[in-house]
């Protein structure tokens, strides 16, 4: 059985008011949260043991994900009470990802990401790389350094990463494998798996593999913009192959009142009802039981479940707390 772990015990600091509503991972893309995403993607590639770290917000997830069950999931949650990072989050759910003690190799992902990678590839390339403590998920992007560049080299049959938070052409997508035997090298305490994990150890000549993401969808949402761009891109129809639910048009059980227009793309989400008189779109996301008054104007922008949007609004996020502009 491969077991995963969901991160998502930070505070989303970037994400200013948005985060004091909702944890980060729990953000509305399409009107599903962001943590949606992961979890179909590892239930569609049978891992179905997921482990998820809280500590900002973790009411949220625990109240709407429950133990996973009606995601196809068993989720357990383990708590943090003071945060302890990428490498400390996972030290510390140790007896959680690996309860019988057989060190089976295990998927890390970071919380906040929508990411369409072949899982079941990665772990085959980790399974014939015997020696890698690792194996981290790549992408090669024009502005590595600006996202902690990592160096990856070609070894043999292998791809090996020769440096992280260097130069580089690739950056690390916030998805690996490893064994437990190895997040128990780290320190105890708080501890980032790449400072004081791969880094170290490659310096001290240990080997880590890296596995290549060279296509797919794939997306952060550390900022209000990024997290807008998300909408958008999936709004226009950017191929994902595990979406959780539908990302795109007015859901039946919407009320869209005649006189009101929706220009395409949108996501009308069931029980969210639209004034006669409104506009909503092109790219506009309205949640589950949002209204929108008669006088909205909404064009790039996305309705939480449960605000009112009323007036003008482009590029921003109306919650139930106010409004968010991108640039915020």
């Amino acid at each position: 059985m491969t077991r995963a772990m969901l991160l998502c015990a930070g505070y989303g600091t970037r994400l200013g008011a948005l985060s004091d509503q909702r944890p980060k991972p729990m953000l509305p893309v399409c009107d599903l949260p962001i943590l949606r995403f992961g979890i179909a993607q590892l239930v569609a590639h049978d891992i179905r043991d997921l482990v998820i770290n809280v500590h900002h917000r973790g009411d949220v997830i625990e109240r709407e994900l429950g133990d996973g069950a009606a995601l196809g999931a068993r989720i357990r949650y383990s708590y943090e009470d003071v945060i302890l990072g990428t490498g400390g989050g996972l030290k510390h759910a140790l007896p959680l990802l690996d309860p019988d003690g057989t060190d089976a190799p295990f998927v890390s992902m970071n919380g906040k990401l929508i990411f369409d990678v072949d899982l079941g590839a990665l772990l085959a390339a980790f399974a014939r790389d015997r020696d890698a403590l690792g194996m981290m998920v790549v992408r090669r992007v024009p502005d590595a350094v600006a996202w902690g560049a990592v160096d990856v080299r070609p070894d043999g049959a292998h791809l090996r990463v020769r440096d992280v938070l260097a130069d580089g052409q690739h950056m690390f997508c916030g998805v690996h494998v490893t064994r437990p035997s190895v997040v128990a090298r780290l320190p105890d305490g708080e501890a980032c798996m790449i400072r004081q994990g791969y880094l170290p150890w490659l310096k001290a000549g240990a080997p880590v593999a890296a596995f290549e993401h060279e296509r797919g969808y794939f997306a952060e949402h550390s900022t209000p913009a990024r997290y807008l761009e998300s909408n958008w891109a999936l709004l226009d129809g950017a191929p994902l192959r595990h979406p959780p639910g539908p990302l795109v048009g007015v859901d039946p059980a919407a009320i869209v009142e005649p006189g009101a227009e929706v220009r395409a793309p949108v996501r009308i989400a069931a029980g969210a009802r639209v004034a006669a008189g409104a506009v909503v779109g092109p790219h506009a996301v309205v949640g589950a039981g949002a209204t929108v008054a008669a006088d909205a104007r909404l064009v790039r922008t996305v309705v939480w479940s449960g605000a009112t949007a009323a007036g003008a609004h482009t590029d921003a996020i109306v919650t139930p707390g106010g409004v968010v502009a991108a640039d915020t």
